[in-house]
């Protein structure tokens, strides 16, 4: 039986969202279109985001006008969850530099430096390696990226697999480390340990025991940020293009 905390939903499900690709434009604001789903569906059912990015990030998409996100979902879970918010409240938290230790740390990091000077591609902006409490984000045209030079650099990386060949040549050279490489976003690649995917969350909500757990990405493939929660059993996963695909299908699911 579902938590009592969600007595009140008439369907006892809990659908979680990625953030970037899902419901908002990579790095951009969320819509009223977005806001106005999100609101109706709450009156049916219990939701989440669970984003790859840190919270100050992911709160500053989902923050529209009077619409604020740890208020508006009943989970929010930023670097996977592993900086995680139940009713607006904080749960406990996981540290990356912890498990990997200072000195592994920053021989992986040396080496992502090194690797980035040498990369020839046609624009390199700054913030090149993102440290967040749960993992590292690596890009290679560096976080400072406009939004035109991050869809250039996408289409580029399409063609050209640059992230896809770093992510390859890290995977070889810190085995040892036991972590995951995973492509998220437009720009850049997660790196954490084994295990602090996506699915980390979901030990956040065990305990609330919902009938469905439904979970919309757009990066479902594999090798993609959403593929392992996407695939997990304990999850509906859907795939969607763009937040206009999470409407239509959320609005069939759960509003018709």
């Amino acid at each position: 039986m579902v938590s009592a905390d969600f007595v009140d939903r008439p369907i006892k499900k809990l659908v979680l969202f990625d953030v970037d690709g899902t419901l908002t434009p990579a790095r951009q604001n969320a819509s009223p279109e977005i806001i106005q789903l999100l609101r109706a569906l709450r009156k049916k059912v219990a939701i989440g985001f669970v984003g790859g990015s840190d919270l100050v990030k992911i709160s500053e998409q989902l923050t529209v006008g009077d619409f604020n996100a740890l208020d508006e979902f009943d989970f929010g879970f930023a670097e996977n969850g592993l900086t995680a918010y139940r009713f607006g409240k904080p749960l406990e938290s996981q540290s990356f530099i912890k498990s990997v230790g200072e000195k592994d740390y920053q021989e992986l990091v040396n080496f992502i430096l090194h690797y980035v000077a040498d990369l020839n591609i046609p624009i390199k902006r700054g913030t090149f390696v993102e440290f967040r409490n749960g993992m590292i984000n690596v890009s290679p045209i560096g976080r400072n990226a406009t939004i035109q030079e991050r869809h250039d650099f996408e289409a580029y990386d399409k063609q050209h697999h640059v992230r896809a060949d770093f992510v390859k040549v890290l995977q070889e050279k810190f085995e040892r480390l036991n972590l995951t490489f995973s492509v998220g976003g437009q720009i850049s690649f997660d790196i954490f340990p084994h295990g602090w995917d996506k699915t980390y969350c979901l030990r956040h909500v065990e305990k609330d025991d919902f009938d469905e757990i439904h979970f919309f990405g757009d990066k479902t493939y594999k090798g993609g940020n959403d593929y392992e929660i996407f695939s997990d059993s304990r999850t509906v996963g859907h795939t969607v293009e763009s937040p206009a695909d999470t409407i239509i299908i959320c609005t069939e699911l759960f509003l018709s």
